[in-house]
């Protein structure tokens, strides 16, 4: 039987200025550090990657190529 698990993250598709959620959850999962966003807190993100951040350091470190 397929079990759900809460620990499953949300799906997202990042635009430019916001995103949209494909699959419901409660959270998302940094590209760079790997810890749980809730998504009312979600604020970085890269359109491009499609991926989130946890800060605007992670993102930075991302974006940088350090990461």
């Amino acid at each position: 039987m397929l079990m759900h698990s809460s620990d499953d993250g949300a799906k997202l598709h990042y635009g430019p200025n916001s995103f949209r959620i494909m699959r419901p959850g409660q959270h998302v999962f940094c590209a760079v550090t790997g810890e749980a966003i809730p998504l009312e807190e979600l604020r970085y993100w890269s359109a491009e990657h499609q991926e989130p951040y946890a800060s605007a350091e992670a993102a930075t470190r991302r974006l940088a190529g350090l990461g």
